[in-house]
């Protein structure tokens, strides 16, 4: 086996209260979160940072010690993969906008030096805001260092069996709970981070993909509920059914939204407020499974455990439900280091299935 380094990419946050306001302007002054020039973006930058946090940002981040608990659960990740990858590879944890960034990361790779690098993001459906952005701050860190290895980057995986079937049965768990309480066809609400309309406009294919993986995750949920290959997943998009032929419910209630808007811009719909609140005139218990996260921050843990709950209990919705992440289940993990040996041979920049995206969506890494 080739002596292989694994880069395992995730979006980073601050690990005590001084850190909230630099995280949040190294966030704000990527050039693919907010596309300006390097003057206005630096002060627009300076502003947001310091204003939110002082506000929701400060306020979001103390209800978790003003710690964020994704770097240890992203290194958890690490660890197990590691472990199911063999003693061939090391695991290396890269945030890209708080430590360890990519400046540190390729320090530590260089020392190891591999024979192969492969760059895996924990973002299973790709954006130029996300999975492009990390691969930018990696070639570039790499390359002032000197790293001159045989590199291949995994761009997205949004429908990988492994991410699918755990998906699935972290909601399996809920949806059950909520039918023991009495709600015999809780509505899932898949719930991703929204992006600015203008950026799906043009050519990110992030939205395609959320669409694409919630329709796979409630067909294999309808599956595991039935024990049939018979269900049928509607299309994504709307509130979606599933049929169930044998399930006593009939059928599976699902819909896709978006959560986390900031700023005046127009951003990607229906919105979980939104969808919350059709819940309610539906008379619906909720199921909320955040599909585009892969372990637990801020978003989860405050955003939907505290902040969506209590608009939910506002609205009237009598049950409502969060299916965790898919964090380190085997099912995930396995997935996840399929995906690297399929790369070892590799170099540039993949989809799982290449080709994945429709070509309307030119700003794929792959276009």
């Amino acid at each position: 086996m080739t002596k292989t380094a694994v880069i395992l990419f995730n979006l980073g946050g601050p690990n005590k209260k001084e850190s909230i306001k630099p995280f949040l302007f190294n966030f704000f002054m990527d050039k693919n979160i907010i596309r300006l020039p390097l003057p206005f973006r630096y002060l627009l930058a300076k502003k947001i940072s310091t204003s939110r946090s002082r506000g929701e940002a400060n306020d979001s981040y103390k209800e978790l010690g003003f710690k964020s608990p994704l770097l240890e659960n992203t290194n958890a990740q690490a660890e197990v993969l590691e472990k199911k990858l063999g003693s061939d590879f090391k695991v290396f944890t890269c945030m890209r906008y708080w430590h360890p960034m990519a400046k540190e990361v390729v320090q530590k790779v260089k020392k190891y030096a591999p024979k192969k690098i492969i760059l895996l993001p924990l973002y299973p459906q790709f954006s130029t805001t996300t999975t492009c952005s990390s691969f930018e701050a990696w070639d570039q860190a790499a390359s002032q260092v000197g790293i001159d290895v045989p590199t291949s980057g995994l761009c997205c995986y949004p429908l990988n069996n492994g991410f699918i079937k755990a998906s699935a049965e972290n909601i399996k768990t809920l949806y059950q709970k909520a039918q023991k309480d009495g709600h015999k066809n809780p509505r899932i609400l898949f719930s991703a981070h929204g992006l600015p309309e203008k950026i799906i406009k043009d050519g990110d294919p992030y939205q395609w993909q959320c669409e694409q993986a919630a329709e796979k995750i409630a067909h294999r949920l309808s599956v595991i509920l039935n024990d049939s290959e018979g269900s049928h997943a509607t299309k994504p998009g709307d509130s979606s059914v599933a049929s169930l032929p044998q399930n006593d419910n009939k059928n599976i209630d699902w819909q896709i939204c978006y959560q986390s808007r900031v700023g005046r811009l127009k951003w990607i719909a229906p919105s979980l407020d939104e969808a919350l609140e059709k819940a309610a005139r539906d008379n619906k218990a909720v199921v909320v499974y955040p599909h585009a996260f892969t372990q637990e921050h801020v978003e989860t843990l405050v955003e939907l455990d505290i902040e969506y709950k209590y608009m939910a209990e506002k609205l009237g919705i009598q049950g409502y439900y969060r299916a965790q992440t898919v964090g380190t289940h085997e099912d995930f993990i396995d997935g996840l280091a399929e995906l690297v040996r399929q790369n070892l041979d590799k170099t540039g920049t993949h989809a799982e299935n290449d080709n994945l995206c429709p070509k309307k969506f030119n700003r794929c890494c792959t276009a």
